[in-house]
């Protein structure tokens, strides 16, 4: 078995620390093969069932990604009219997308009708698949930020046109949309707590005992 030493385990912790949801970018591109080493990283993720039901589609067609872009403008503005007051002028001073900025775009999908693995662990918990591509996610997440990359992972979006504009089977669970690039700035506390739309709460509130 490998060992890792206390040093290591502190460097881990700093990488957890220091991973954040990336909004705002560079253009520079990425180098080539990047967005490829980190798609092979997160594929190193437990499955269930050793299904490895993970899709990924790098977007690279300008039409393709300027419909998402498109897309996000109009469910971010109708998630606007959804707040009033004080709380629609902190979400309309929020960036909330990094699509137009970010030199790399990432859609994530979960295919729930492959039948890699045998349907081993799904019988009771089909929900899994899904699981298990989160899991990818955020294995890829933590390896980018180890490079210096940023993941954005922009959730406004309408699934029906994702799989509309990227032309991908409609049994393909839509996970998540991520723009990929080099941040502007890096901070070690999540973008909205700075912005004081929510702040992040200690572990305790969400740990009980039985």
């Amino acid at each position: 078995m490998v060992a890792f030493d206390d040093q290591f385990r502190r460097q881990l912790r700093e990488l957890f620390i220091w991973r954040r949801d990336v909004r705002r970018f560079r253009t520079d591109p990425l180098p080539e093969g990047a967005l490829e080493r980190l798609i092979d990283i997160a594929c190193l993720s437990p499955s269930v069932g050793l299904s490895q039901p993970w899709r990924f589609v790098i977007v690279e067609d300008g039409a393709r990604r300027r419909a998402v872009i498109d897309d996000f403008k109009t469910c971010n503005a109708d998630a606007l009219a959804s707040y009033s007051g004080e709380r629609a002028a902190r979400y309309a001073a929020l960036k909330l997308s990094g699509l137009e900025e970010a030199p790399g775009h990432l859609a994530v999908f979960a295919d729930k009708a492959s039948d890699i693995g045998h349907g081993l662990g799904r019988a009771t918990m089909p929900e899994t698949i899904e699981y298990s591509v989160v899991a990818a996610i955020c294995a890829m997440w933590l390896a980018a930020r180890a490079e210096g990359i940023g993941l954005g992972w922009v959730s406004i979006l309408t699934p029906a046109l994702i799989y509309e504009s990227l032309d991908v089977p409609q049994s393909w669970k839509f996970i998540g949309y991520f723009c990929v690039g080099y941040p502007q700035a890096e901070f070690d506390r999540p973008a909205l707590e700075r912005a004081n739309w929510e702040y992040r709460r200690a572990s305790k509130e969400f740990t009980i005992r039985r």
